[in-house]
């Protein structure tokens, strides 16, 4: 498998798997704790690895959700704790949850190790909130903690090569998640407002916006060789049908 076809074939699995400490009741335990809601605890979990920022610059970075959602999260959290704290609890949730979840599974030590070799090889240019989360130290270092960091950091380079790749198509953010699969509902969870442009014109070049991602996410799966490319989507598909069937019960 070629570079860019490993990137393809591991990034559904990557952007479902990078996000799925996010909706764990201890996760959000852990901001009623710090005293700011949920969506505040996203936002700024997410983009507090920048540091003491403007809420402009932290739509910028995160460039898919709402700016003025964007802003109402962040400026919520700011009030109460400092930003880099707050991505530091965000970080530290991710650990727990790999070491619930993950510690377990019979190809973690493996995936672990792939993956690890991934996010070390990508390249950041362009991509800031990626090469934030990766300058940021692990709070621990068992087997399930260090796979879910490294899910949540291909996670972060994968949506910051769309993003690239969406501006250079001529979309914009909202235009992208509108053309994605979940459409108006999805551009509501990520706080916009309707009324919505339509859709139809937009398919085709989200569409290659996907194909560009997948070439500029193609620099960190160089570091495999194609048959550890196979595994690695391999590994990734058994994981999340594990926790796909865990989570049905």
């Amino acid at each position: 498998m070629t570079p860019e076809q490993v990137a393809a074939g591991s990034k559904p699995a990557v952007l479902e798997l990078g996000e799925l400490f996010t909706r764990c009741p201890g996760t959000l335990r852990r901001a009623r704790t710090m005293g700011i809601p949920g969506w505040a605890f996203y936002v700024t979990g997410r983009a507090g690895a920048l540091g003491d920022i403007r809420a402009e610059t932290v739509a910028a970075a995160l460039g898919f959700l709402a700016p003025e959602a964007v802003a109402d999260g962040w400026d919520t959290a700011v009030r109460v704790v400092r930003p880099l704290e707050v991505a530091t609890a965000h970080l530290t949730e991710c650990c727990r949850w790999g070491a619930q979840h993950l510690d377990d599974l019979p190809g973690t030590p493996r995936l672990t190790a792939l993956l690890e070799r991934v996010v070390a090889a990508a390249d950041a240019t362009g991509m800031p909130l990626f090469a934030a989360w990766r300058a940021m130290p692990l709070p621990a270092h068992a087997e399930g903690a260090r796979a879910a960091v490294a899910l949540l950091l291909l996670r972060e380079h994968f949506t910051g090569a769309y993003l690239l790749a969406v501006r250079a198509a001529g979309m914009t953010p909202l235009e992208a998640v509108l053309a994605g699969p979940e459409g108006e509902a999805g551009a509501a969870a990520c706080g916009w407002s309707p009324p919505y442009p339509p859709v139809g014109p937009l398919v085709r070049r989200r569409l290659w916006a996907e194909a560009v991602t997948d070439r500029l996410a193609a620099a960190g799966f160089r570091a495999l060789r194609p048959a550890e490319g196979r595994e690695l989507i391999e590994l990734l598909t058994d994981v999340r049908a594990r926790l796909r069937a865990e989570a049905d019960g």
